[in-house]
C-alpha cells in the first residue's frame, strides 16, 4: 500500500492532482477524491456525462398512461417505498386516481413510507392514507407467500436502486420476481436512472457468499438499471429451480448511460444526497469493519472514523436517530478520521483508498473486520479482505478483478436497454 497517510494536506494535494488530470475529460465536474497518479485507469472508460437530453428523461412510472392500459381488469400489487413518485405523487396514490384495483402493497426495507430505520424489523400493517394492507417484505418474511399472492394477477415493482449489489432492493425484487413465478402471477418493473450505470468494478459475487446483501454473480458496482436487472435474473435462470417469471418492464425515455441523473427522492434515509448516493459503492463495505460511515449524524456515507483511530483530523459523534438510524456503530463514543463532504462528483471507479487506509492505520488491525463474516458477505468473497490484510495495492487487487468483470460485461450484454 502506498505508505502516504490519507490525512487532511495529502487529501488536498489529491484533489489538485486529480484537477488537473481531469479536468479535459470532465471539464464541468469536480473530480474524485482519488489522485490520478496513484490510482490505475478506471475498469470503464470514463463517459461524456451530459448535462440535457434531446429528450426530456421520463422514468418508467411517469408513463403512466402506457402503466394503466397494461394494469387495467388487472388485480394489482404494487411493491414500493418514497421514491415511487409520479410528479411528486406516490405512485399508489396516483394508480388508485387512475382506477387500478389496487389489491395489496409491499413494503421492503425501510418499510413502504419509508418511516424505518436501517436494518429495523417492520410488521404488516394497513397504510393509513388509503387503506390499503401493507405487506412487509422486510420483518417475517423477505419473499412474499404463497397466500400473499394468490388474489393478485401482476405485481409492480417500482424503487430507485443505486447500482451496487448489497442495496438490498434487487434481492427484494429478486424474491418479488421468484414468488410470482411460482404462483402464476406476472411482475412489471417501472425502470428508474441507475446514478453508477457509467461503470462496473469490483469483485464479482461468489456463489459460497450470497445472502440478501449479494444474490448474483455480478460485480459490486454492476452498472445495470432495476429493469436490465430483472431481465438478466430471468434470462440467467436465476430464480430458484431455473424458474422463469411472466415479466415485462417499461423502460425509461430519454435516458442513456451516459446521461447524470440527479435523484429527487433519497433513496434511503442513510443517503439523504447525491454526494452520499456517489460514496456509498466505496464506503458500504466499511459496514463489515469497525469503521463508522456517519450513520447517526447529518452527514451518512459523508465521513468515516473509529474510535481510537490516529491518522485523521476530523471527529463526529454517532447517536440513535428515530427512523433513520437505530443503535449505530460506536454510539455516544467519538470517531476519528475523515470527512469526504465534497462537491456532488459521479466517480469513475470504486475508491479503495479509503479501505487499504483505515486498515493501515486502525489501532488494532486483529479486530478490524467484524467476527461475524459480514464484510466477505458485503464484498461478495473472502479473497478482498486476504488481499488487504496480505498489504496488495489497490492495482494489485484490480489486477484480480479484471476477467470477471469483462466475462460478466458480455454476459450482461443481452439485457441491457440503454446506449451505453
Amino acid at each position: 500500500m502506498n505508505d502516504s497517510i490519507f490525512n487532511s494536506s495529502s487529501l488536498k494535494s489529491r484533489k489538485i492532482s486529480n484537477i488537473i488530470c481531469r479536468v479535459g475529460l470532465w471539464f464541468w465536474l469536480a473530480v474524485p477524491i482519488c489522485g490520478c497518479a496513484e490510482v490505475p485507469a478506471p475498469v470503464s472508460e470514463a463517459p461524456e456525462i451530459k448535462v440535457a437530453q434531446d429528450e426530456p428523461l421520463r422514468t418508467g412510472a411517469e408513463q403512466m398512461e402506457r402503466v394503466v392500459a397494461l394494469l387495467a381488469g388487472k388485480r394489482v400489487g404494487v411493491v414500493a417505498n418514497p421514491t415511487a413518485q409520479v410528479a411528486g405523487v406516490h405512485l399508489v396514490d396516483t394508480l388508485l386516481a387512475h382506477g387500478v384495483n389496487l389489491v395489496r402493497v409491499f413494503g421492503p426495507e425501510h418499510g413502504f413510507r419509508g418511516d424505518a430505520a436501517d436494518g429495523e424489523w417492520v410488521d404488516h400493517g394497513v397504510d393509513a392514507r388509503t387503506g390499503i394492507p401493507v405487506v412487509s417484505l422486510y420483518g417475517k418474511n423477505k419473499k412474499p407467500t404463497a397466500q400473499q399472492m394468490t388474489d393478485l394477477d401482476v405485481v409492480v415493482f417500482d424503487i430507485q436502486d443505486v447500482g451496487v449489489r448489497f442495496y438490498t432492493y434487487i434481492s427484494t425484487l429478486h424474491l418479488v420476481m421468484e414468488a410470482a413465478a411460482e404462483s402464476d402471477v406476472s411482475v412489471l418493473v417501472l425502470d428508474r436512472p441507475n446514478p453508477h450505470a457509467h461503470y462496473t468494478d469490483g469483485p464479482v459475487l461468489n456463489p459460497k457468499f450470497s445472502s440478501f446483501v449479494g444474490m448474483h454473480t455480478i460485480p459490486l458496482v454492476h452498472g445495470m438499471t432495476v429493469a436490465e436487472l430483472a431481465l438478466m435474473i430471468n434470462g440467467e435462470g436465476w430464480l430458484k429451480d431455473g424458474l422463469k417469471c411472466a415479466l415485462e418492464v417499461v423502460p425509461c425515455e430519454g435516458y442513456t448511460r451516459s446521461v447524470r441523473y440527479k435523484l429527487p427522492v433519497a433513496p434511503s434515509p442513510n443517503l439523504p444526497n447525491m454526494q452520499s448516493i456517489y460514496l456509498y459503492p466505496s464506503l458500504g463495505l466499511f459496514e463489515g469493519t469497525q469503521v463508522s460511515v456517519g450513520r447517526g449524524t447529518d452527514a451518512p456515507f459523508q465521513q468515516i472514523g473509529m474510535p481510537g483511530f490516529k491518522a485523521g483530523e476530523h471527529r463526529f459523534t454517532p447517536r440513535s436517530i428515530p427512523g433513520v438510524s437505530k443503535y449505530p456503530p460506536h454510539e455516544n463514543k467519538e470517531c476519528v478520521g475523515f470527512d469526504l463532504r465534497e462537491e456532488e462528483t459521479p466517480p469513475l471507479q470504486l475508491d479503495l483508498s479509503f479501505l487499504l487506509t483505515m486498515y493501515e492505520n486502525a489501532p488494532n488491525k486483529e479486530a478490524f473486520f467484524l467476527e461475524s463474516g459480514f464484510f466477505n458477505k458485503l464484498a461478495g468473497t473472502d479473497e478482498l479482505m486476504k488481499q488487504i490484510k496480505a498489504g496488495y495495492t489497490e492495482e494489485q487487487i484490480r489486477a484480480t478483478w479484471k476477467d470477471n468483470l469483462e466475462a460478466f460485461a458480455k454476459q450482461r450484454e443481452p439485457y441491457l436497454l440503454y446506449e451505453n
